[in-house]
């Protein structure tokens, strides 16, 4: 008895010290989005602040994740790289391939002759501005130039000359960066001109268009893309008037490793291509390769033998065409 009466004696607990009651199931599901809840479910769902959206890729560099998979710089033959620094904003390259290159036939046969050139090259390297030149010794001459002209707006020029007539091309880019989208102007020689513009509508998808006209050839077109990415995936879509549908997936397993996946149909030749690649990136060597539905299988490896030097292996193989290409390089210099 004594018992009974000190517990009903004693004061009742600090409503203060007493813990807050548990959301229903039900009331969780049915709340809104974007709606704060006292307590310990806080931010059902992150607020997105629509005039603050991240600036986008350039539409150009969209597919820029797959295509380090699916598009590493094969190359057939010997290829000897070395470039030295002047100082902090200029170097020197001097570049040497020993190879073959395939001479176009009606043919299903793959004909192909021997070639060498010896390439010398100039780097300028500055925050505001960047020259690269390229001499070969077929007298090929390549040249780009990126310079800000404000913090928003860059002109950008590719050009390339040779000494066979209506064979030179030059462009003409100027690239606006804008808070939550980008746009680019491009002119170039054969009465090119085009223009493409991609916008952020979420904080993990953006969309864009893009519209050319060839004078000469009385051809012009009309396309839109679509990216979604996230930390752990990226994924692009792209359709032009042209025909061509592009579809592109990449999956970051982890820091070091990426998968990466591509469709491609062409509608005016009905070619239907698929491919799966591959990033690995280990800790003296990075190793990317691709298998598609041709039956073409290829790999890439930079191995890192010391500082400043790399060796570089090559193999590409089209098991239908019995074409089988391999190349061995070497890289000196920062």
């Amino acid at each position: 008895m004594g018992s009974s009466v000190s517990h009903a004696g004693a004061p009742p607990p600090s409503p203060a010290a007493a813990p807050p009651p548990p959301i229903p199931v039900g009331l969780a599901a049915a709340l809104p989005p974007n709606t704060e809840v006292q307590g310990d479910a806080k931010g059902v769902s992150e607020k997105v602040d629509w005039l603050n959206l991240p600036c986008p890729v350039a539409f150009e560099e969209i597919q820029r994740e797959a295509l380090m998979s699916l598009k590493p710089e094969l190359f057939e033959g010997l290829r000897f790289d070395f470039t030295k620094g002047i100082n902090q904003t200029f170097a020197l390259s001097h570049s040497v391939f020993m190879g073959s290159m395939e001479v176009p036939s009606q043919s299903s046969d793959i004909i192909k002759v021997p070639t060498a050139h010896y390439e010398f090259g100039a780097n300028f390297l500055d925050p505001k501005m960047m020259l690269i030149g390229r001499i070969l010794t077929d007298g090929r001459l390549n040249a780009r130039v990126k310079c800000d002209l404000t913090d928003n707006l860059t002109l950008k020029i590719n050009a390339q000359l040779t000494n066979e007539p209506h064979f030179s091309q030059g462009m003409f880019n100027f690239d606006y960066k804008g808070q939550d989208f980008r746009s680019q102007f491009q002119i170039g020689n054969n009465a090119f001109y085009g223009a493409n513009y991609i916008q952020s509508v979420s904080p993990h998808l953006s969309l864009g268009s893009e519209v050319f006209w060839l004078g000469h050839q009385r051809k012009s077109g009309i396309g839109f893309a679509a990216r979604y990415n996230t930390d752990k995936m990226v994924t692009t879509g792209q359709v032009a008037s042209t025909g061509i549908v592009a579809l592109s997936y990449v999956q970051k397993v982890s820091e070091k490793v990426s998968l990466a996946s591509e469709f491609m149909y062409n509608h005016m030749t009905r070619d239907v291509t698929s491919s799966f690649g591959y990033d690995y990136i280990l800790r003296q060597c990075r190793l990317r390769g691709k298998l598609d539905s041709n039956g073409v299988v290829a790999a890439f490896l930079e191995e890192r033998l010391n500082m400043g030097v790399n060796l570089l292996l090559s193999a590409e193989i089209d098991h239908s065409k019995k074409d089988y290409k391999f190349g061995f390089g070497m890289t000196v210099g920062e």
